[in-house]
């Protein structure tokens, strides 16, 4: 093709107004210069220059890579999963731009102007005064969202949403950490007139991927507060209201390493997780696409194998496996409610945004144990052991919803290989099942004799008592 410059020149006044003048007197407005390329049949194409030098802008910016990730929409497959989908939507209160006026959370609209109000009065800020400096960083808080999701918003519209989102999350934070974990019917929430459920819902809601606000935002309106002290206070709510909602259970509390700020809470909540996440001992193994790389085993055929399965109470996605004569799979312990299906879904929703580049680490963890569980018996194993706290509904309901989770992910090759090629080296062992069906055998028949040995001295003992010659009837 050939590309070349010319001159417009304007048509004379008795010239027929034709399409290709029509083109050059739209063009003379903008500018003489335009560009015509030639197609292969000697065609001229025009291009407008300012439109050219739009599309080469557009060029421009999809080379560059965001500092951040964007709050955005949950991925098309998640949300519109039937039996997932009710699940990446708030349930009281819709926070940020996504959900923002829709009419069923006119309740919780309320509630934000409560806790707003309050966050405002009791930490002395002059509304007006915050309003001005949240319009004032509107252009940076604007670049935290996808362009999508904000569009239909003034500038004087998102400030005020900010404004009284921003201030009724940190003082909902605020107000349940300092009430917990009593959290009587006088805390400062129920004073406020919100009820308990709703609290709950609440916090269930503040870690949507769909409800997030820019930690910049938090931070602006924490340091809007008089005086040193108190700004230190809601901070250390923040940090201890993330440690309360993570996920899996732990014996005592983790200190979160200090990294990059965070985009927002959820990814505070994903970095709570990751804290002391040993992803050094996850490497790729020299061998991990050859004819021994191993197979997926569920929970019922890896305790045939001799398997013994432990809870870990690290606070984090850490997997384990201890070989030996009885080996041990170490599994983070974890509570199975709505709460956690929330959460999930909002991490994974948050690692699979195109602009997040990570290590799909609570991807792996749902994969891995989409992998453990293929039926309800594979649930009881793990729920006796205590690793599996089911408050969410039946073993197979459990079962289930692993299985949905897993089918919607695709998890990092690399996290947990070592893992997984430990337990195919002793799965193969094949005389190590036979012993331990042996011995597990062995087992069962002592406990057969216990229980008939405890049978027939009841039996005696019963025996005993009616021969006694109190029982004997008189001739």
């Amino acid at each position: 093709m050939e590309l070349q410059a010319t001159e417009v020149v304007k048509p004379e006044a008795d010239q027929a107004c034709g399409s290709h003048n029509q083109i050059n007197m739209e063009d003379e407005a903008i500018g003489n210069l335009q560009f015509f390329e030639k197609n292969d049949w000697g065609t001229p194409i025009v291009i407008r220059e300012k439109y050219l030098l739009k599309m080469l802008e557009s060029l421009k910016q999809a080379t560059e890579k965001p500092v951040k990730s964007r709050i955005q929409r949950v991925p098309y497959m998640l949300r519109e999963n039937k039996e997932l989908k009710k699940y990446c939507r708030p349930s009281v209160v819709a926070i940020g731009p996504i959900h923002h006026g829709h009419p069923n959370f006119e309740y919780g609209e309320k509630m934000k102007l409560i806790l707003a109000s309050n966050f405002l009065e009791s930490h002395g800020i002059d509304a007006k005064v915050v309003y001005r400096q949240v319009y004032d960083n509107l252009a940076k808080l604007n670049m935290c969202y996808a362009e999508d999701v904000r569009k239909h918003f003034s500038d004087e519209a998102l400030a005020w949403m900010f404004l009284v989102d921003g201030c009724a999350t940190l003082h909902l934070i605020d107000c349940f950490v300092q009430d917990y974990p009593e959290h009587t019917d006088d805390g400062k929430l129920q004073r406020m007139n919100i009820a308990k459920e709703q609290v709950a819902f609440a916090g269930m809601d503040i870690f949507l991927l769909e409800n997030q606000l820019p930690y910049e935002l938090l931070e602006l309106l924490i340091s809007s507060v008089v005086g040193q002290r108190e700004q230190e206070i809601i901070r250390v709510s923040i940090s201890e209201f993330i440690s309360l909602s993570n996920i899996f259970l732990k014996s005592a509390r983790k200190s979160r390493k200090e990294a990059t700020p965070p985009c927002h809470l959820l990814d505070l909540l994903r970095e709570e997780i990751l804290a002391n996440f040993e992803k050094t001992k996850m490497i790729k193994p020299a061998n991990i696409i050859n004819e021994e790389s191993p197979t997926f085993h569920n929970v019922k055929q890896l305790k045939v194998s001799g398997i013994q399965f432990k809870p870990s109470y690290t606070g984090s996605l850490e997997i384990s496996f201890q070989q030996g004569f009885f080996s041990k799979l170490r599994l983070p312990a974890v509570i199975i409610d709505e709460l956690f299906l929330s959460k999930v879904l909002s991490l994974v929703s948050y690692e699979k945004c195109p602009d997040f580049l990570n290590d799909k680490e609570v991807t792996s963890y749902i994969c891995f144990m989409d992998s453990l569980i293929d039926h309800p018996d594979d649930v009881k194993v793990l729920r006796k052991s205590n690793i599996l706290m089911n408050f969410f509904g039946s073993d197979e309901e459990i079962a289930q919803l692993f299985t949905r989770l897993g089918n919607e992910l695709i998890p990092n090759p690399f996290l947990y290989a070592n893992v997984r090629y430990e337990i195919e080296e002793h799965y193969r062992k094949t005389w190590q099942p036979w012993i331990y069906g042996v011995i597990k055998v062995f087992y069962d028949y002592w406990a057969m004799l216990k229980v008939g040995a405890v049978i027939a001295i009841l039996l005696t003992v019963v025996q005993t008592y009616f021969s006694l010659p109190l029982h004997r009837t008189k001739p």
